[in-house]
């Protein structure tokens, strides 16, 4: 009993209750920072910092106008604008306009000297005001604060970026990919999705063009990549487009339809089977004769009707055969037909022929569509030739 008496008093001494009260600070402050952070916080530090941070401009403003412009103001406008929400930027703007009219009292009239508060100095801080104050709205109605939005963005383009990575293959075989977005974008409605089932044995790809482009179509391009990577092997190879275009018709967007090509490669014995949903047919080429052929299978576009029937073309990929599948980016504009770009494409890939494909996606769609304002995709599918065995020395 007396000890636990005697620990209690210790516990209520003045260092005691100091120190406990300080942790509590702490922890409120760091849950108040991570809050603010994620965007769930209050933002009146921000408020706080920035709404001292006027009368310390107007200071110095009002000892040297010279060196710290009437025009200053404008950096916590600027900031709140990025920082802040609507209501509390209100707050802030009251306060830079009340600093702006204590300076234009105080340095005199604009006449007498080009240190004062001109209405030139007016209209561009309201107009930094006005242009901040419309993205602080912005904001509040999407929900995504500025320190998030940037986050987000990024995370969303790598999501796409990994959905689309190949999986390894086994030796002997090679494939690859390249992506280029329109205009420069980080968003496509270009996408890949594939998967190794069967055990291992059967490599499914699938490449679908989004209706739309760039940023347009970038967000239909997420969700779709991501539910089409849910039925990528779930289902058997005949069952996926139907099931796709099925997933579209629920979706009911104006802009709802997507091409869509789906290669099941066998990797054994190198046969494989193409479903085609409006898509541009694959090219193969036969590394005995030297040509690419056509393989074109019958189906329509995705989310335009139900019960679409899709039929594929059957094929084989030989020792030293090459697949390539594509989008219409790449091989139809404006001022050229699809044959014509596909003339074209197979005409820039024949320089690989002799020294293998590794690294020509990418090369070829500059060399094919640098310039084109379109999504533009390229899948390589190759089977190395098997290196011939050393003759024996006698």
């Amino acid at each position: 009993m007396a000890a636990g008496r005697q620990r209690r008093a210790k516990a209520e001494t003045f260092t005691a209750r100091w120190k406990m009260q300080w942790h509590r600070v702490r922890t409120g402050l760091r849950r108040s920072a991570v809050d603010y952070f994620r965007g769930d916080g209050s933002d009146w530090i921000a408020f706080a910092g920035l709404l001292l941070t006027i009368p310390v401009l107007m200071a110095m403003t009002l000892v040297d106008s010279v060196w710290c412009s009437p025009a200053t103001l404008v950096l916590p406008i600027v900031a709140g604008g990025l920082l802040l929400r609507p209501a509390s930027l209100l707050g802030l703007y009251a306060a830079g306009a009340t600093a702006l009219i204590v300076e234009s009292v105080r340095l005199g009239p604009y006449t007498e000297g080009p240190s004062r508060v001109t209405p030139g100095v007016v209209l561009v801080v309201a107009a930094c005001g006005f242009f901040g104050l419309l993205t602080a709205q912005f904001r509040s109605r999407v929900g995504v604060p500025w320190r998030r939005g940037g986050t987000m963005l990024f995370d969303l383009r790598e999501r796409i970026r990994v959905q689309s990575k190949l999986p390894k293959l086994p030796q002997g075989w090679h494939n690859e990919m390249a992506l280029r977005p329109a205009g420069g974008q980080s968003f496509s409605g270009d996408f890949v999705v594939a998967a190794r089932t069967n055990g291992g044995r059967t490599l499914e790809v699938v490449l679908t063009d989004v209706s739309g482009k760039g940023m347009d179509a970038g967000s239909r391009a997420l969700l779709l990549s991501g539910a089409f990577g849910g039925l990528l092997g779930s289902l058997p190879p005949h069952a996926f487009l139907p099931a796709a275009n099925g997933y579209l018709l629920r979706q009911d967007w104006d802009e709802g339809f997507a091409t869509s090509i789906h290669l099941v490669l066998d990797l054994d014995s190198g046969d494989y089977e193409l479903y085609t949903a409006g898509h541009p047919p694959g090219l193969q080429l036969s590394a005995g004769s030297g040509r690419w052929e056509e393989k074109a299978a019958e189906g329509p576009l995705l989310g335009v009707y139900d019960g679409a029937q899709f039929d594929p073309v059957k094929g084989s990929l030989r020792p030293g055969d090459v697949l390539m599948l594509f989008t219409d980016g790449l091989v139809e504009t404006s001022d050229r037909d699809i044959v014509e770009g596909m003339d074209r494409l197979t005409g820039e890939a024949d320089r690989y022929v002799a020294g293998g494909f590794h690294g020509a996606a990418w090369h070829l769609i500059e060399a094919v569509a640098k310039d084109v304002n379109d999504d533009r995709a390229l899948l390589l599918i190759c089977r190395q030739s098997t290196p011939s065995a050393p003759t024996p020395s006698h």
